[in-house]
């Protein structure tokens, strides 16, 4: 674990915040013509997912913490955790489900993901930017819903509803948005 300034904070870090991991959402450097310059960040708690504000000086130090980054497939979502394996090695970690939050029906078998630890546990899972999924069921529209952009609702091989075009059929693959959710484009 390395000391940094707090002047040298930025998005993305995983700091030690009051003996716990958090993961640095936003950052904002305040320099007035009087008095000394700060950092405020908006801190958000890798075990419990709440998100907090909290101004550092920026000559304070602040101590960054080690995260590891590893490269792992999704197998399988159980009642309580999502299990992932190591592609190299074939071990298996089960990952909480509270980590996924609603990501969960964006995996597929076999989709490459990265998991964060922490001393050994893990902190989050970073999923693709965009995934490709088949639509399993694709209503046919109604006619003369055409103001704006003509959309309808269909089901994906996970069970996740999303809106999409009325071109959009059974079986048509379709790339989905990991960070909205939402409909891209139609996949090959």
């Amino acid at each position: 674990m390395a000391h940094i300034k707090a002047g040298s904070i930025r998005k993305g870090m995983y700091i030690l915040f009051k003996n716990k991991p958090f993961q640095v959402v936003k950052t904002d450097f305040m320099s007035p013509g009087k008095g000394s310059a700060f950092m405020r960040c908006k801190l958000k708690d890798v075990v419990s997912g709440t998100v907090q504000d909290f101004t550092y000086k920026s000559t304070e130090s602040v101590e960054e913490l080690d995260i590891q980054s590893r490269e792992m497939q999704f197998l399988y979502a159980g009642a309580g955790e999502v299990v992932f394996m190591d592609g190299r090695t074939f071990e298996q970690v089960g990952v909480p489900r509270s980590l996924l939050v609603d990501q969960v029906e964006l995996l597929t078998p076999e989709i490459t993901c990265y998991i964060i630890f922490y001393d050994g546990e893990a902190l989050g899972v970073t999923l693709p930017p965009k995934v490709s999924l088949k639509v399993v069921t694709a209503h046919e529209a109604a006619s003369g819903n055409t103001m704006g952009q003509a959309r309808k609702m269909v089901e994906l091989e996970t069970g996740m509803q999303v809106s999409a075009p009325v071109f959009v059929k059974t079986d048509d693959v379709l790339v989905i948005d990991t960070a909205t959710k939402q409909y891209v484009s139609r996949g090959s």
